[in-house]
């Protein structure tokens, strides 16, 4: 590899725990061809949770289940006063899901691309600017947010494990989107041209290259919100963090928001 290319993000991967090569996951041969992706020893190391929702009837009552757990397991609304007297609530996954649906660029969105980085090994390609040649400002700011104490504490990794593990149980169990691999999403984006990898807009259906965590919505009409041009997606369910409905909780519902996994999506286009 050229030097030049090593300090160009683009060309990056990392290794991962989800046993399936980042360019492969990150590619639309992926997207077409999908397959189960589990977070190495996660469901192993929290057995007890999975024992506990197969034996939940519905949707509700699996909710519950998982909420309660992830509690338990991490002391969640209990305050943490270990550091001096210092009083300071715990880091949680539904701070985090709270903090990307104000500012997917603020120090909520960078550990939740780090933690993407990490188990997925899909490096970002955007945080608040675009992250270029490296070492960048735009770069050190997005490392110092996403290795941050706000946020990165009470092993938040591990709690976003168990997020993606149960919305993964959740809608192979329940059919929360309604298919068996795909779902068909909407996106808004105002910076359409920049994403393109292959096709083209004017054809209105091409390729483009997405941030290694993006947001969807559930309909185009909600997606028009968010950017003048419209792209709907065939989302593996495989890629899928968070959808409405998972949790017992308003965070992301007000725009029918669904998480994923980014990389390389072919696109139907629209310009509104």
């Amino acid at each position: 590899m050229k030097a030049d290319d090593e300090a160009d993000p683009r060309r990056w991967y990392t290794t991962n725990l989800v046993g399936v090569p980042a360019p492969l996951l990150a590619s639309t041969a992926f997207n077409a061809h999908p397959q189960p992706l589990h977070i190495a020893g996660s469901r192993e190391t929290n057995s007890g949770l999975f024992a506990l929702l197969a034996r939940c009837a519905n949707a509700d009552e699996a909710r519950d289940v998982f909420s309660h757990y992830m509690s338990l397991a991490f002391g969640l609304g209990r305050v943490d006063e270990s550091a001096g007297g210092t009083r300071r609530w715990r880091s949680s996954y539904l701070k985090l899901l709270q903090g990307w649906g104000l500012d997917a660029n603020g120090p909520a969105g960078a550990v939740l691309k780090g933690w993407v980085e990490s188990r997925f090994g899909m490096v970002p390609a955007f945080h608040g600017d675009t992250l270029g040649r490296f070492p960048s400002p735009a770069w050190i700011a997005y490392l110092e947010q996403k290795a941050a104490s706000r946020y990165h504490n009470n092993s938040i990794h591990q709690q976003l494990d168990l997020l993606y593990e149960f919305c993964q149980w959740m809608l192979g169990r329940f059919r929360l989107l309604g298919d068996d691999t795909h779902a068909t999403l909407w996106r808004g984006s105002t910076r359409c041209e920049q994403q393109v990898v292959a096709g083209s807009l004017r054809e209105r259906h091409c390729t483009v290259r997405l941030n290694n965590l993006v947001s969807f919505s559930t309909s185009a009409e909600q997606a028009q919100c968010f950017g003048d041009w419209v792209l709907r997606a065939r989302v593996p369910l495989a890629k899928l963090l968070l959808v409405p409905g998972l949790l017992d909780t308003t965070s992301l519902h007000g725009e029918a928001e669904v998480l994923a996994i980014g990389g390389d999506y072919e696109v139907r286009a629209r310009y509104d």
